[in-house]
């Protein structure tokens, strides 16, 4: 089975609000429980386009298949069709050069794609947990490529707050899965992640020139 690479040179068009939003029907209909949501999914690109592997490099099967749930491990047949699977494919990768062409050209008017709920008084409170699991099974990608960032002061501070909505609850500390529960907490860590996104592609940057 064959899978697009990414190709940062590519004449891809980032998606329209329309099209946005069938890539979030598209992948509302995925049979598998794996499957990515919206939110997920532009975590999980984000953390591509982030990772200290290039992803160019990457063959599109390595990451992919993560999109939909896995091409049928678990009995469950991800796409009725070849033509199905390949055009989702394609809006997921317009998808991402969306975001590549934000970072990289207008980082200003980047905005991840969070959970809001409005409250009775009419304030909104924001969840990234979604956004921050997808993010986090990027790095499971190539965790040792990851490692060393999670280690500096600077961009371990920029994927804190990731990694404590996004990862292993049961590796963190019994105060920290207490304030987890607290929504007023996850409004603050999520409103630090566009920051800290920012952060880490300025030091990715830094670090390739």
């Amino acid at each position: 089975m064959e899978y697009p690479r990414y190709n940062p040179a590519s004449d891809h068009l980032p998606l329209s609000d329309d099209e946005l939003n069938q890539l979030d029907d598209s992948l509302a209909r995925l049979p598998s429980d794996a499957a990515l949501n919206i939110e997920a999914l532009d975590g999980y690109l984000s953390a591509l386009l982030l990772s200290p592997q290039a992803l160019p490099d990457l063959p599109g099967a390595a990451w992919l298949p993560t999109v939909w749930g896995g091409d049928g491990e678990d009995g469950v047949a991800p796409f009725a069709s070849g033509k199905q699977r390949k055009k989702l494919s394609l809006l997921v990768l317009r998808h991402l050069h969306s975001i590549a062409w934000q970072l990289g050209q207008r980082p200003e008017g980047w905005e991840p794609i969070f959970s809001v709920a409005e409250q009775d008084d009419g304030a909104e409170l924001v969840d990234a947990e979604d956004w921050c699991v997808g993010f986090m099974l990027a790095v499971d990608l190539a965790p040792e490529a990851w490692a060393p960032l999670f280690e500096r002061t600077k961009t371990a501070a920029a994927l804190a707050p990731i990694a404590l909505l996004g990862g292993d609850e049961s590796q963190l500390a019994p105060e920290e899965r207490e304030r987890l529960g607290d929504p007023q907490w996850r409004d603050t860590l999520s409103r630090e992640i566009p920051e800290s996104v920012l952060t880490l592609w300025t030091l990715r940057g830094a670090a390739a020139a």
